[in-house]
């Protein structure tokens, strides 16, 4: 390439190892099209408001638009010993066009053409995750339809604790991903402002238009501070922290798989081919998806992380340190999307083992609950009925029986309130069945969550 676009200052040529750690291009080169497409909005301002000649104007927007389209065929590869995708763009644009190639950067920075693209490219980075987690939403909803019924335990300190169904506990993470794309959704609104026109810090002393560029490019609104316009980097710092939530709850999520896969569960068996066998352990099937989920989480948090020190201690305006946050976002969202993409058709080919989840339920007493509230609603008070039926289970165990199976003149023995229809009433399918308030696991009430996500998600 030629000499560097700011060159002028400098009597020497940069350091080619200098070269090779200032170079961003490896990394925004992704950012091309936004690029081009921000800049050829700028030219068009630029024409119309006669900062430059129109004629010249239509000529940039014609070369960016020829460069984008080689770009985008192969014929024009990226050079990766350039600076960056904002000085290749325009050094190749000046190679074509000669002087009025050279035309394009008047009226903006590389501060605030940065600032431009990464808002640009992140904006439709987060309509893409939206989809995806929409699309793994709509999937826990179609598995939940089929599992209104299918009785399990729901627990609590990992013990088995009262009666639910699977899909009252698949609506629990559904209802966690509604609120991951909310949390998306607030971030590209705060995110969908234009910089452009910032400046270096100080905006500039040509008559821009920056209502029009922002219109052009399908912002919301213009930034209302040339400084903040340059430095801010709290939308990517929002959106990672949004995707790092997203990943925790795709991290929590898959701690269960991996559990529920397990011989002691057995609740689920993954298809094939989202498992994995052993190097040594012929009869090994192991989920290595969900694994590489709870681990790929970290990463994640790295990211967030990396953010946020990278930010903490930066005077205003811009800084070079700022042009570490693309790495981290870039992976951020690549991960992401990559850790969804996988996950939807391993949730959809998985096996739902209705049977074992319905034995693990008949066991550990988790209907001692029901127990002690037909007492109440016989007349007594709920911590006597909590005592006799705490002491009901103690037999119970004891004797190495169930509430459903000790005799009902043992029951009498404690307390003569009881009577034939305590059966009915610590039945499984009957305690889940009498759970009908809004959020409670009887299908007719998981049947109305599964409508109220999907009409959110819609």
């Amino acid at each position: 390439m030629a000499d560097k676009m700011w060159a002028g200052r400098f009597s020497k040529e940069l350091d080619e190892r200098v070269n090779d750690f200032n170079s961003s291009v490896s990394f925004d080169a992704r950012m091309y099209k936004q690029d081009i497409s921000g800049s050829i909005a700028h030219a068009k301002m630029l024409g119309d408001t006669g900062i430059i000649d129109r004629s010249e104007s239509e000529k940039i927007v014609e070369g960016l638009t020829g460069i984008l389209n080689d770009i985008d065929s192969g014929k024009l590869l990226i050079d990766p010993n350039a600076e960056d995708i904002h000085m290749f763009v325009e050094q190749v644009l000046t190679e074509r066009l000669g002087d009025t190639g050279k035309r394009l950067h008047t009226a903006r920075s590389r501060n605030d053409q940065v600032a431009l693209d990464i808002r640009m490219y992140l904006r439709d980075e987060i309509m893409e995750i939206i989809t995806m987690t929409r699309e793994l939403t709509e999937t826990l909803c179609t598995i939940a339809e089929d599992n209104l019924n299918t009785v399990m335990p729901g627990y609590t300190h990992l013990q088995r604790a009262q009666p639910i169904t699977f899909a009252h506990h698949l609506m629990a993470y559904a209802n966690m991903l509604v609120r991951d794309i909310g949390r998306l959704v607030d971030t590209y609104k705060r995110m969908n402002v234009m910089p452009l026109g910032s400046g270096a810090l100080a905006s500039t002393t040509y008559p821009i238009d920056r209502r029009q560029v922002s219109a052009m490019l399908g912002f919301d609104d213009i930034t209302q501070n040339s400084l903040d316009g340059v430095s801010d980097r709290d939308f990517c710092i929002e959106l990672c922290s949004a995707l790092s939530i997203l990943m925790m709850h795709l991290s929590r999520f898959s701690e269960e798989i991996v559990m529920w896969c397990s011989w002691e569960f057995k609740f689920i068996e993954l298809d094939d081919a989202y498992s994995t066998g052993s190097s040594i352990m012929p009869q090994k099937k192991n989920p290595d998806i969900t694994e590489l989920i709870r681990g790929k989480t970290g990463r994640v948090y790295g990211d967030l992380n990396t953010l946020l020190v990278m930010m903490k201690g930066l005077p205003l305006a811009y800084n070079k340190d700022m042009q570490e946050d693309k790495e981290a976002i870039f992976d951020a969202l690549d991960t992401v999307k990559l850790c969804i993409k996988t996950f939807i058709p391993m949730l959809a080919t998985m096996k739902v083992n209705r049977e074992n989840m319905r034995a693990a339920a008949a066991r550990g007493f988790i209907n001692a609950t029901d127990c002690a509230d037909y007492l109440v609603k016989k007349g007594l008070p709920f911590r006597d009925a909590y005592k006799i039926t705490g002491t009901l289970v103690a037999m119970c165990i004891e004797r190495g029986t169930t509430l459903e199976e000790l005799p009902l003149e043992d029951y009498r023995k404690l307390c003569d309130t009881f009577a034939e229809d305590v059966y009915e009433a610590i039945k499984l399918e009957n305690c889940v069945n009498s759970r009908k308030v809004p959020g409670g696991p009887a299908p007719e009430a998981v049947r109305s969550q599964i409508d109220f996500i999907r009409h959110t998600i819609d």
